[in-house]
């Protein structure tokens, strides 16, 4: 064997001990997930990013629908940290709730840390408070199993050899703001539904319906919003296997059969 065949195993053997050391586990499902960057790093460029999305944009003067998006925030928020106590899993929050104008735009999303935007262009589907818990919840359960930190991982190993979070933004700054924006979906022009993956989807789906229920939401509401959903894409949506997300029957569907799960902890 060559030498420069005998690094290379070695180096590979490495990477992968690495991989495996890094590995946390999702609340709720147990699924193992590469998880290469540390929470302190993560939530100090979230919170960096989201001070910079609020400069950015017009915040809503709406303060009706301001006010829904705290009210809703603050039962989803508790219901979260309930939830995660519940699972034995520790991760620090400092929660703040905006409602971004912007009518064309039907996105919302929470980043690590629990920093959440709404925009105005997801309200007529949402309808009402229900609805808006049916999205936070949705989007809460996203930051709690950890999906961006995922995919964050995941583009640093692949694209950057798996360096650090820090030494990724300081020899490849460009490389690594497009993989936040890929990662956490900022800048979304087509809702919410972009960044994650089918299986990301799932999980989110299963935590946030069971979080909304325990904030005391009907989740049944969830089943309502996707059909809502559904018909706003007027049967344009790509088939399953073209999408990196569940079709819309599939998600109905694959709600429905966690619905009992979720009404046990809303009947309490």
């Amino acid at each position: 064997m060559s030498k420069r065949n005998l690094v290379k195993i070695i180096l590979t053997s490495l990477l992968l001990m690495a991989v495996i050391v890094a590995c946390t586990t999702v609340p709720l499902t147990n699924r193992k997930q590469l998880s290469l960057i540390p929470a302190s790093e993560i939530q100090a460029m979230s919170y960096q990013q989201y001070d910079q999305v609020k400069q950015e944009s017009k915040l809503s003067t709406n303060q009706a629908q301001v006010n829904m998006i705290k009210s809703v925030g603050a039962r989803i928020s508790n219901a979260a940290e309930a939830f995660l106590k519940q699972e034995g899993v520790n991760m620090q929050f400092d929660w703040e709730f905006i409602l971004i104008e912007d009518d064309k735009t039907p996105n919302a999303w929470c980043m690590p840390g629990g920093k959440v935007a709404f925009y105005t262009g997801i309200l007529p589907f949402t309808k009402n408070e229900t609805g808006v818990a049916v999205v936070m919840g949705h989007e809460v359960a996203h930051a709690l199993a950890q999906h961006g930190n995922e995919r964050m991982s995941q583009g640093l190993l692949v694209q950057l050899g798996g360096l650090t979070l820090a030494k990724a933004l300081e020899d490849k700054p460009e490389l690594t703001q497009s993989l936040w924006m890929q990662a956490f979906g900022l800048g979304a022009q087509v809702g919410f539904l972009l960044p994650y993956s089918r299986k990301h989807e799932s999980e989110a789906d299963r935590i946030g319906l069971i979080i909304m229920a325990k904030a005391g939401y009907n989740p049944n509401e969830a089943i309502a919003f996707w059909e809502r959903m559904k018909e706003a894409s007027g049967g344009q949506a790509p088939p399953e296997f073209l999408s990196t997300h569940p079709s819309d029957d599939k998600r109905i569907a694959d709600l429905k059969k966690v619905l009992p799960e979720a009404m046990r902890h809303y009947q309490k």
